[in-house]
């Protein structure tokens, strides 16, 4: 099956598709600061440009979308038009995210991730605390 939209739809389509300061990546922030945490955002200094960077913490944090990074969370589903596209994009994104995350930890850095999925509203507390607490229990503070 081919795009429904032509070229030009497509590509307004996308260009309003945020690719930071979204609303899952707000919560996660929000909680982090409540919590007494202070973070760096998108440090385009770091492979894959974490969302959150907690230097003291040697902690970086990525909120994945379950359709851009593919999550099998029961969310995902491939779409039905234009399916060579979105395999080819989708699976590169799931790629680059395993290289930068391996870049990542070979720099000495500890990779998290939460999902959109984590943050809906039924199990948000509980998976934001337990974020947090992968942060803090396991922290190894460089001075």
């Amino acid at each position: 099956m081919t795009d429904n939209h032509t070229k030009e739809q497509r590509h307004l389509n996308m260009s309003h598709i945020k690719s930071k300061n979204t609303k899952p990546e707000e919560l996660v922030r929000k909680f982090l600061f409540s919590k007494g945490l202070r973070y760096r955002k998108c440090c385009s200094g770091l492979p894959g440009k974490p969302d959150i960077v907690l230097k003291k913490y040697r902690t970086v944090v990525f909120v994945n979308g379950c359709f851009w990074h593919h999550h099998d969370c029961g969310r995902f589903h491939w779409p039905a038009s234009n399916q060579e596209y979105w395999h080819k994009k989708i699976e590169r994104n799931v790629q680059r995210d395993a290289e930068e995350k391996k870049l990542l930890e070979n720099a000495g850095w500890r990779v998290l991730t939460i999902w959109e999925c984590e943050l809906k509203t039924r199990v948000r507390k509980v998976n934001l605390e337990k974020l947090y607490r992968m942060i803090i229990d396991n922290q190894e503070i460089t001075k």
